[in-house]
């Protein structure tokens, strides 16, 4: 079936172009959701009347996807993500994710124009993703999966445990160190023994 699209359709084409496609995507999806048209002798004159419009708002596109392509390859996206010894992710990095991270640096786009390598990364590693922007248009972006320590890991563990130990020897030295520094008591000398008195002997009278 041939229909004429009113907007842009990621995978398919532009606005204003003609397309052919399968009769049920033209029913159940493009006409019911108003993204194209039937190819009819009425809406061919429509789009007549309304050519030099669609191209000036594609040249404008095609600007603003250059500008935005220059912006988006400045960018690096890094993740944390817990992960075993051999770096193999409990868990995954998908386009989503990437589009939230985007989200928050001020770039609004769908999911569905971000493509990451086999559609989800599940190792830690440096990837190169690609963002579909408009036409031909498209940006490679940095993307760094690192692998985080599992709460409760071994080594989460030994790090918790590290300046418990570190604070154990720091108080067993100043405990040490006051036992070293403690004056011994004062000895009580003994005390002197009384001076002896003499008794006069008695006087006798001859």
């Amino acid at each position: 079936m041939k229909v004429i699209l009113n907007q842009d359709v990621i995978g398919l084409g532009e606005e204003g172009d003609i397309k052919d496609v399968a009769d049920g995507y033209a029913r159940n999806f493009l006409l019911p959701k108003k993204l194209a048209v039937p190819h009819t002798r009425e809406f061919l004159a429509a789009l007549g009347h309304k050519r030099s419009a669609i191209d000036k708002r594609k040249a404008e596109k095609r600007l603003e996807a250059a500008g935005l392509k220059e912006r988006l390859e400045a960018e690096e996206i890094r993740f944390s993500v817990p992960a075993g010894e051999n770096g193999k992710l409990f868990g995954s990095v998908n386009n989503s994710n990437v589009a939230v991270e985007l989200e928050k640096r001020g770039y609004t786009l769908e999911k569905k124009r971000i493509e990451i390598p086999e559609h989800t990364i599940r190792v830690v590693g440096t990837y190169k993703i690609r963002i579909r922007l408009y036409d031909k248009e498209e940006a490679a972006v940095k993307l760094i999966v690192e692998g985080a320590a599992q709460p409760g890991s071994a080594s989460t563990q030994s790090k918790q445990r590290a300046p418990r130990a570190r604070k154990a020897e720091a108080a067993s030295a100043e405990g040490a160190g006051h036992a070293v520094s403690a004056k011994p008591e004062a000895a009580i000398p003994p005390a002197e023994p009384a001076p002896e008195v003499e008794t006069p002997a008695p006087r006798t009278d001859a």
